[in-house]
Order: C-alpha cells, then structure tokens, then sequence
C-alpha cells in the first residue's frame, strides 16, 4: 500500500511571509488552490491513499472534493507533529510507503510524485529538496516508520544526515515542480513563469491583471 499525506494549517492565517504582497483573503484564496493542484496531482499519480492532515473544516472539505481522506488534528502543531501522525498511521495500516508533500507545492505533477515513491525503497528514503535547497518539499520512506521526520529549514541538509545516522542511505530525488514551494512575494513570479496550468497560476494572473498583484518587490495596491 502506497499512503501519501499533506499537512495543512488553517487557511485564515497561512502564508503570512506573502503579507506585503496578499491581503488576508487573498492569501487563503491561493493556499485553497494550491492544496487543490497538490490533490490533484496526488489523485492523478493513484496512489492507495491520500490523507490531508488539519484541524480546518474547509479544509477537510477541500480534500473529500478532492478524492482525499481528512486525518484530523484536535490542534495545529505544526508540519513535523502532523507529518509524524501520518506516519504512526500509515505504519499501523501496513503501509509499504509513506510520501509526504507539503500543500504549497502546486507545480507538482503526478509523474513527480511517482518517481519520489518509486525512489525509496527498504533502508534508503528519498528527499527531494526545495528551490532554495534548504526545505525538504518531498519525503517517501519504506517503510514509513523508517526514520522520523522533521522540518524548517535547514531541513534537507538534516533529514540526509538524520538518515545516515541511522545507518540508511537517502537518495535525493531533484523535481522542479515539486520544489517550487510559493511562500514568498518573488515565489509569486515563479509560480507565473512555470510550466503547466494550475489553478493557482491562473489565480495569481487575475490578481496580476487587475493591479490586485504587482511583481516582487512592488507594494499591492491598497
């Protein structure tokens, strides 16, 4: 069984590091969308199971539109604790592997994903890092209580570490889709100059179009 899950905060207060370019309800506007692409792309890549980790309603109802199962949080703590509840899962279950995929991600594409699973195997997990090489923006592991998880950056240089510790040897698996994590302004003209239609992209060209957006650098209109 191939088990794959998203952690999710609450849409309100996401993506705060795009407050000098997003106002508030632009902000849980495009992080609905890129958790729609990512679950997209999930569904696309038929995996067994897809779980969104989140304590949100919205966001809960988000994933069974999309065909994904919610594993509710009582409480938001953070991305490592909802990765690590995934994992218990998925080992209780019987899971041969355990990928993890942030919600932010939302150039990722089906092929991507499979190649991540495919990647790990018994005693070598597979990473793939962010843009910037310091995030870890996709993780598989077999099984999937190989090793814990454990994110903030500089996490891709640790997880390779955390590995070899432990006496396991990761590979690094390089996706430009998946490590285009949009957390910033200028992660905005990324998203725009990107290969693909994702509902995010077409998202951001509106908000462009209208003035509602400028490029990095360029305060939003008030």
């Amino acid at each position: 069984m191939l088990v794959a899950a998203v952690p999710v905060k609450d849409l309100v207060n996401a993506k705060q590091r795009l407050v000098p370019a997003l106002a508030v309800a632009e902000r849980a506007a495009l992080a609905a969308a890129m958790l729609e692409d990512v679950l997209t792309a999930l569904a696309a890549a038929r995996l067994d199971r897809v779980w969104v980790v989140t304590r949100e309603p919205a966001v809960s109802a988000l994933a069974r539109a999309r065909g994904a199962e919610p594993l509710v949080e009582d409480a938001n703590r953070g991305h490592t604790a909802a990765v690590a509840r995934a994992q218990a899962e998925a080992a209780r279950l019987g899971a041969r592997v355990f990928v993890t995929i942030p919600g932010d991600v939302p150039c990722v594409t089906a092929d991507e994903i499979r190649r991540l699973v495919q990647a790990a195997a018994p005693g070598a997990p597979a990473f793939a890092p962010s843009r910037s090489g310091l995030g870890t923006n996709g993780a598989a592991l077999a099984p999937p209580d190989a090793m814990p998880l454990t994110f903030g950056e500089p996490s891709f240089e640790n997880h390779l570490a955390a590995a070899r510790a432990r006496g396991l040897e990761p590979r690094v698996v390089s996706l430009p889709g998946l490590g285009l994590d949009v957390d910033a302004p200028d992660d905005l003209d990324a998203l725009l100059a990107a290969p693909g239609a994702t509902v995010s992209a077409r998202l951001v060209a509106t908000w462009r179009s209208n003035g509602r957006v400028q490029p990095a650098g360029v305060p939003r209109a008030s």
